[in-house]
């Protein structure tokens, strides 16, 4: 007997069962749509192509490179030439113009501070916070509180030279005494100025340890803060009447400030940055709010 003769045909689909079962359960000999066969098939030419043409098959040290030498970092090197040649007339314009000149309302302004936007994205939220609103030791820049000035050339000037950058002959540097650690005044005397500089800055009231604090003041603060106590620009002293505060306005932080001194550091970001770039965060760090 053939074996067209002894195959089983399942009436209701005409498809061929098989000759084996599993628990009763006997399984049909289907055939695969047509459509889904070609387009399998379509499947496979199209990634035998794909590797003949692109880069696909790892080897030992690189890929095969593809008929038609194309890469993905080479695509990308294209892109980015591209978007710097849009940019070329104006970084060309913020190079030669000096950033004060700039009108803050012109389209190179505004391209300026978008910029800056990204820039400071990649290199000041670190320490500042993406939205520049600082911690402990690092300023916030969104408000109206500069120790070295907050008009733009001056702004441009700090993070073109940094803060006590070493190696920068030209970065701010201030230099407060260690009261404290040095033996200027005793651990009463620092209290005292303490009391004080609070009640200056409205976080107590009136007090006997303020009312000396105030002669200790006079004698070895006021030279940089001011006999007002609202700081000196060009000793970068800050406002001691203000409730803003760097390193904190408690008595235990304005404590540790007067008995050991502080000297954060912010990189000068001339040499790490291109002069366009350092321009585009002048720009944008002026706009934030508090820019004079």
């Amino acid at each position: 007997m053939s074996d067209e003769e002894t195959k089983a045909i399942d009436p209701a689909t005409g498809s061929e069962i098989k000759n084996h079962e599993w628990d009763g359960i006997r399984e049909l000999n289907t055939p695969l749509p047509r459509w889904w066969l070609w387009t399998f098939y379509a499947c496979i030419v199209f990634a035998i192509g794909y590797c003949v043409v692109y880069p696909a098959i790892p080897l030992v040290e690189n890929a095969t490179a593809g008929t038609f030498g194309w890469t993905s970092r080479g695509a990308l090197d294209k892109e980015m030439a591209a978007a710097e040649a849009g940019r070329a007339a104006t970084n060309k314009a913020l190079a030669e113009t000096p950033i004060e000149a700039i009108d803050p309302n012109s389209p190179l302004m505004r391209a300026a501070v978008e910029g800056g936007r990204a820039a400071f994205k990649v290199n000041c939220v670190q320490c500042h916070g993406s939205g520049a609103a600082g911690s402990p030791g690092y300023p916030n820049l969104n408000d109206d509180d500069w120790l070295w000035g907050g008009d733009i050339k001056t702004v441009y000037q700090t993070i073109r030279h940094g803060i006590r950058q070493p190696g920068d002959d030209l970065t701010r540097v201030s230099q407060m005494p260690a009261f404290g650690r040095d033996q200027l005044l005793t651990p009463v005397q620092i209290d005292d100025v303490v009391s004080y500089v609070r009640y200056l800055s409205k976080q107590e009231k009136p007090s006997q340890s303020a009312a000396r604090g105030k002669a200790l003041f006079a004698a070895n603060c006021a030279a940089c803060h001011g006999n007002d106590a609202k700081g000196g620009r060009q000793f970068g002293a800050p406002n001691l009447t203000d409730p803003i505060w760097l390193y904190g306005g408690s008595r235990d932080a304005l404590t540790q400030t007067v008995t050991n001194a502080r000297a954060g550091v912010m990189p000068s970001w001339e040499g790490r940055l291109d002069p366009v770039t350092v321009k585009m965060l002048a720009a944008y760090v002026h706009q934030l709010g508090g820019g004079e």
